[in-house]
């Protein structure tokens, strides 16, 4: 039988080198924004992550206002990120370099619905590897997660570790009222509350 020391070895310099790669990104877009503009916040797991959630191994997001959408983008490619347009039409994607794998999405609409300022306005200011930047509140991303759980996409895994991780920053009862009429949503809240999350 083998050693699976290596493999475990090599699994974590794998994870140590995505969340070097990300963090770079991170700040390095962040950076940008907040010194040439559009208004930004970050958003998504990183944000969680901000806020003592486990650090993400995929993409870094941040939201913008639909009408800052080719600001943001032109503030990213001028700090030297490879701007990329997918078939959605909801966001935008930036890599580190034409050669390298895109690792910022930078969106504008969440769940079909528009960005709007007040949702960035909203975002507290938090240092974020040594970057003050606005950040969305625990609850505010959470509830976007919820919103985008169905029948195609309904692993509670990574969500479940996250919200444990923030439970107490969390407005439960808004996340209740706000996902009525999404029944995973509901699902996992009720998990939630028989395993005394929240």
């Amino acid at each position: 039988m083998g050693n699976p020391l290596p493999t475990m070895s090599s699994e974590l310099t794998a994870v140590a080198a995505s969340h070097e790669a990300l963090r770079a990104a991170l700040k390095r877009a962040a950076s940008a924004l907040c010194e040439n503009g559009p208004p930004f916040a970050l958003a998504g797991s990183y944000a969680l992550w901000a806020h003592g959630a486990p650090e993400p191994l995929h993409d870094v997001d941040f939201v913008v206002a639909e009408q800052d959408v080719e600001a943001a983008a032109a503030t990213l490619s001028k700090a030297g990120f490879d701007i990329r347009r997918p078939p959605e039409q909801w966001l935008f994607k930036a890599a580190m370099s034409v050669d390298a794998p895109a690792v910022i999405d930078v969106l504008h609409q969440i769940n079909r619905v528009p960005v709007e300022p007040s949702m960035i306005q909203r975002a507290a200011r938090r240092d974020v590897l040594a970057v003050c930047m606005p950040v969305l509140s625990p609850t505010e991303v959470v509830l976007q997660k919820l919103r985008a759980v169905h029948e195609h996409h309904c692993d509670f895994e990574p969500l479940l570790l996250s919200v444990r991780a923030v439970r107490e920053q969390l407005d439960w009862d808004l996340l209740r009222r706000q996902t009525v009429d999404y029944p995973f949503a509901e699902a996992f809240l009720l998990l939630c509350n028989r395993l005394e999350i929240g």
